[in-house]
Order: structure tokens, then C-alpha cells, then sequence
């Protein structure tokens, strides 16, 4: 480990001479380049991880002077990837920064993949917010180059944490999109009633009666296998509704959660709509 700092503050300082002292323009920022390559893998070896950040900066600008970007933009991921040891800001800094040099250059691809990376380390730091706003470009790269699986997935998280924030319509929107999109495709079918009862859970934290039956009608004619036990988790929770049955909601959601365990995201949103039938039930009870 020590041999490994010693080795990449040599090669730092190496690097920062060859910079600051005379040299054909190319040629300087090229031995520089390659003495800073050097050292951040020697950082990165002695597990230095904001060293190597800072290091695999350097290197980015004496790409940039080189004018390649391409190389530019691999050094300020590789120093993105250092500092997601260290600190979430300064890797979220350097993987924009790349994304900004890709998108220069035409790499779409690369800057979708590195727009999830963005969405994934603002989700790991719970800003729901900042990680919507990320996979939704990054979804929409994906769509413009045709990557429809990648694309999908982040659609999917711009849905979920849309209904974590009660914006009900756009999530309801994006799995209704997936669904259609995937009911053409032989790979992705088998999904479709996941992504409706997805979308049918959302128009019951809406509370509109009318509109759930409405949804359900069109699930069905979209998909004739949309008519098992998800329509009818969906239909009889719209029942309980209508009915401000807190009781008859609670044995519909325990009966299908025995046959088929609800993830996390179900249930929260479930509990909102057992909340509003509560809050229903109780006026109700004042009424009276």
C-alpha cells in the first residue's frame, strides 16, 4: 500500500513538471497524460480514492488540451468512480461532466448509461427528486437510440417515485406507455399485467371510482389475460371504495398478498388508499 502512494505521488509529480516546464504543445500534454493515467492507478491501487479523483481530473484536462474528448470524458468517469468511495456530490460532478463530453461527440449510448449512474447515486442518497429528473433524460437517450429494455427500466423508476410523490397521472401515463410498447413483443408481454396492476394501483390512490372501472375496462381490452387475480385485486379494491369498506379492503389486499407477496411499493401505496377509506369511514360515523 505505502509503495503504491509512494509510486503515484512520484508519478503526480512527474506529471505536474512535465506541465509546467517547456514542450511542443502536443507532446507535453501527452507524456502528462500518460505520468497521470499512471498515478491514478497507483492511488487507486492504495485505495487513495480522493486522490485518484482528483488525479483522473488532471488527466481529463490534459485530454481536453489534446482535444479528446472521448479519453476526456473515460477520465472524469474513472474519477466519478473514485469518488463514489469518498463523496456522492463530487462523483454525480465529474459523471455530468462526462455526460457533457459524450454528448459533444455524439456517444448517446454512453451518455444515457452515465445519466442512470447519476439517477442511481441520487436515489442511493434518497433525493427521489433529482433521481426522477436523471432517469427521465436518461430514459429519454435510451429511447432515442433505440435501447428500449434500458429505456423501459428507467421509465419504470420515473414511474414508481412519480407515485411516491402523489404525481398519480404521470405515473399512471409511463406504465400504460410500457405496457402498450411491450405487448408486441414476444420478450416482453409477459410483463404487461405487472405494469397495468401498476398503473390500476395508482388510479386507486386517485380515489376516482368511475375512472378505475373506466381503466379496467380498457386493461382488459388491451390484454384479454388481464383478467385474473390482478383485475380482480384492482376491481374489488374499487368496490371497497365505493362501499368505504375498510374491512373488505383489508381481506381483498391479505387474500392476494398470500398468492402473490406485495414489494414495497405496492404496499405503501395501498395503505395511502386505506387511509383515505378510513378517513371516508369516519366521516361517515361523524355524519351519523
Amino acid at each position: 500500500m505505502g509503495d503504491q502512494l509512494g509510486r503515484a505521488e512520484e508519478f503526480e509529480k512527474k506529471a505536474e513538471k512535465k506541465l509546467s516546464g517547456w514542450g511542443l504543445f502536443g507532446s507535453k500534454y501527452e507524456d502528462a497524460a500518460d505520468l497521470f493515467d499512471k498515478a491514478g492507478n497507483s492511488y487507486k491501487l492504495a485505495k487513495s480514492w480522493d486522490k485518484a479523483g482528483a488525479t483522473y481530473i488532471k488527466l481529463a484536462n490534459c485530454h481536453v488540451k489534446l482535444d479528446s474528448k472521448h479519453e476526456a470524458a473515460q477520465a472524469y468517469v474513472d474519477a466519478a468512480h473514485c469518488y463514489k468511495k469518498t463523496s456522492t456530490s463530487e462523483a454525480i460532478s465529474c459523471l455530468a461532466q462526462a455526460v457533457d463530453m459524450f454528448c459533444d461527440i455524439g456517444r448517446i449510448n454512453m451518455a444515457a448509461r452515465y445519466y442512470k449512474e447519476i439517477a442511481e447515486l441520487y436515489e442511493s442518497e434518497a433525493n427521489i427528486e433529482k433521481s426522477m429528473e436523471f432517469y427521465e433524460k436518461a430514459a429519454d437517450f435510451f429511447q432515442n437510440e433505440e435501447v428500449t429494455t434500458s429505456a423501459n427500466q428507467c421509465k419504470q423508476k420515473v414511474a414508481q417515485f412519480a407515485a411516491q410523490l402523489e404525481q398519480y397521472p404521470k405515473a399512471i401515463e409511463i406504465y400504460e406507455e410500457i405496457a402498450k410498447q411491450s405487448l408486441g413483443n414476444n420478450l416482453l408481454k409477459y410483463g404487461v399485467k405487472g405494469h397495468l396492476l401498476n398503473a390500476g394501483i395508482c388510479h386507486l390512490c386517485k380515489g376516482d371510482v368511475i375512472a378505475i372501472t373506466n381503466a379496467l375496462e380498457r386493461y382488459q381490452e388491451m390484454d384479454p389475460t388481464f383478467s385474473g387475480r390482478e383485475y380482480n385485486l384492482l376491481a374489488d379494491i374499487a368496490a371497497a371504495i365505493d362501499e368505504e369498506d375498510v374491512a373488505k379492503f383489508t381481506d381483498v389486499v391479505k387474500e392476494f398478498d398470500s398468492m402473490t407477496p406485495l414489494d414495497s411499493w405496492k404496499t405503501t401505496l395501498l395503505l395511502r388508499v386505506k387511509e383515505k377509506i378510513k378517513a371516508k369511514e369516519m366521516e361517515e360515523d361523524d355524519l351519523t
